[in-house]
Parts: C-alpha cells; sequence; structure tokens
C-alpha cells in the first residue's frame, strides 16, 4: 500500500473533522450566545475545551462508522474510495455553511461514503446503513422536537410563581451547564466519527484490523481537529440557529440545550448509533419555541432546514462518485 496515499488520506480525514468543527460549532453554543448567556468567544473556547473532553468518552460511535456501513475495500482502490467519500463531505460542508443551512456533517460523511462505495464497485451494507443511520435521522428530529417541548412545558409549569427575571438570571447561569454539555455530546459523537475513518484508513493500509483499539494518537489528532475548528467558529450557521428558527430567551435555551445533550449521550452510549448533533438541536429548538405558540417558530426558515437534511446525504454522495471518478482517471 502507498504510504504517501494514506498519509494524504487521513490529512483530509483531519480537514473534514476541522470543517465539522466550524460548521457544527452552532450547535453546542448558538442558544447560548443568543440569549447571552455567554460571550462568543468564551462560548467558542468552552466548546472547544468540552469537544477535545467529549472525544474520549468512549469508541462504540467509531466502530460502528469503521465497520458497519460499506465492505472494507482492499488496495489502492478502497484508499481512493476513502478519499473520494471525505471529499463528498467536505464539498457539502462548505456549501452550506457558505449558505449559513445547518445541515450535518455527519450524514454528509455517510452519504459520502456511500456514494463513493457505489462509484468504486464496493459492497455497501444497506442493513447498517437503514439500522444506523436512515432510521436514527428519521427519529432523532422526531424525538428532539417532542422532549423538548416536553421538557420546556415542565421548566413553565415548575417556575409558573417564580419572578420571571429572576428565572431568566438563572437559567442564563444554567445554560453555561447545559451547552457544555452538547460541546461535550458533540465531541463524543462527531470526533469519534472520524476516528471511525482514519481506523478504516489503517485497516485498509494494512496497519490495523478491526477488533483492535482506536490507537491513541488517532483520538488525539481528532479531537484536536475538531477542536481546532470549533473554535474558528461558525458563524453563518450561529445565527440560523440561534435567531432565524425563533428568538430563544435562557429558559428556552437550557430546554433545547438540555434535550439535545441528553439525546446524543443516550445514542451513544446506549445504541452506538452516530446520529446528527444538528438533527438533535434544531429540532429541539423547534419544539421548545412551540409551547410559545406553534406561530412563534418559524416553520419557513425550519422547512428549508428539513428540505437540506433530506438532499444532504445523498447530494455528498454524488459529489463523493464524481470525485472517486476523478481520482480513478488520474492515480488508479
Amino acid at each position: 500500500m502507498d504510504t504517501f496515499a494514506l498519509i494524504v488520506t487521513i490529512a483530509v480525514a483531519l480537514f473534514f473533522t476541522y470543517t465539522n468543527g466550524f460548521h457544527d460549532s452552532a450547535n453546542a453554543i448558538a442558544t447560548s450566545v443568543s440569549t447571552r448567556a455567554l460571550t462568543p468567544r468564551a462560548a467558542l473556547a468552552m466548546a472547544a475545551v468540552m469537544n477535545l473532553a467529549g472525544a474520549f468518552l468512549g469508541s462504540g460511535v467509531a466502530k460502528t462508522v469503521s465497520e458497519g456501513l460499506i465492505e472494507t475495500p482492499k488496495g489502492s482502490t478502497g484508499m481512493g474510495i476513502l478519499f473520494a467519500a471525505l471529499i463528498g463531505a467536505i464539498v457539502w460542508n462548505l456549501a452550506t455553511w457558505y449558505f449559513g443551512l445547518p445541515s450535518s456533517s455527519s450524514h454528509a460523511l455517510f452519504g459520502g461514503m456511500v456514494g463513493a462505495a457505489l462509484a468504486g464497485g464496493t459492497d455497501v451494507l444497506w442493513n447498517g446503513v437503514l439500522n444506523k443511520i436512515v432510521i436514527p435521522m428519521f427519529l432523532s428530529p422526531i424525538v428532539g422536537l417532542v422532549v423538548g417541548y416536553l421538557v420546556m412545558t415542565a421548566i413553565m409549569w415548575l417556575f409558573r410563581r417564580s419572578n420571571p427575571h429572576k428565572a431568566k438570571r438563572g437559567f442564563r447561569i444554567a445554560q453555561t451547564v447545559s451547552a457544555a454539555g452538547m460541546a461535550l455530546g458533540h465531541g463524543l459523537q462527531d470526533a469519534q466519527k472520524t476516528m471511525g475513518v482514519v481506523v478504516l484508513a489503517l485497516v485498509i493500509s494494512g496497519h490495523e484490523t478491526f477488533g483492535d483499539p482506536i490507537p491513541v494518537w488517532v483520538k488525539i489528532v481528532c479531537a484536536v481537529m475538531l477542536s481546532l475548528g470549533t473554535y474558528a467558529g461558525g458563524w453563518r450557521i450561529m445565527r440560523t440557529l440561534g435567531r432565524k428558527i425563533i428568538e430563544l430567551d435562557p429558559p428556552q435555551g437550557f430546554a433545547a440545550e438540555a434535550t439535545g445533550a441528553s439525546i446524543m449521550f443516550t445514542t451513544a452510549f446506549i445504541f452506538k448509533a452516530p446520529i446528527s448533533t444538528t438533527h438533535v438541536i434544531t429540532s429541539a429548538i423547534m419544539g421548545v419555541g412551540a409551547t410559545k405558540r406553534v406561530n412563534a417558530v418559524r416553520w419557513g426558515v425550519a422547512k428549508n432546514i428539513v428540505l437540506g437534511w433530506f438532499i444532504t446525504m445523498p447530494a455528498a454522495g454524488l459529489v463523493a462518485a464524481l470525485a472517486f471518478g476523478v481520482v480513478k482517471l488520474v492515480a488508479l
């Protein structure tokens, strides 16, 4: 196996992680910044540190990504497939970031893997794609919407006799904890996805075999790149999540973040399913906002976001397939 191809693929995987960080930093901190619980820079610094910590909390999601989606391709063709998958994900990340659309970096990666595998003649494990990707893709936003609504309803009932100003002040402080939980869950979910890709590259190259523990250096570099990307910030998407869906107050921000964090931890530790942090926090914001009144949520904006979710996997897959065609012409 060409060592140069392995190094290039790992470098591209780390760049994807970086784009994932600045693309998805809004997931963890948009609500805290919009409610003024945290300043933007303080929020980004906190998110970067918690992303780094979250990356070391488990490996179940990484195993799903490396073993559960496509057959392990061998030789230079396999490395070309992995490289093309990452290119598809990166292109979609950059396009949606430019337009301020909070799409899923995770599903861009999965779509890229499926598209590149099909273009390269490698079998796709459709059962794994359905159970680990497609079903959670539909279920997690529904759960986020319902749980966000219920959590916010409970908060409104529990604090119904409280002084509104004092309650908001308390929830603004509590948001520092809930935002940290979101960032920790983001690191737990999204850093592991890139770990899975790097492990797959090492398996293809013959440096690792499935079942081996994830090398420490892989965990460190993936976590660091995600944190650096997070600190770079994704201001365009932050405006969409923090302001355009609904104007949040501190209790609503806390409810949305607490909902998102709890769902991410549950899916990572119990189901080992790689869900989208974008889908979860966006749907939680919608659910929380609907407790005020249904038309308080800007459903037109929400509709465009959801449409973006549906086209993410096929769009990234198409770009990845085209990228594999170029790789095949140039290098294979």
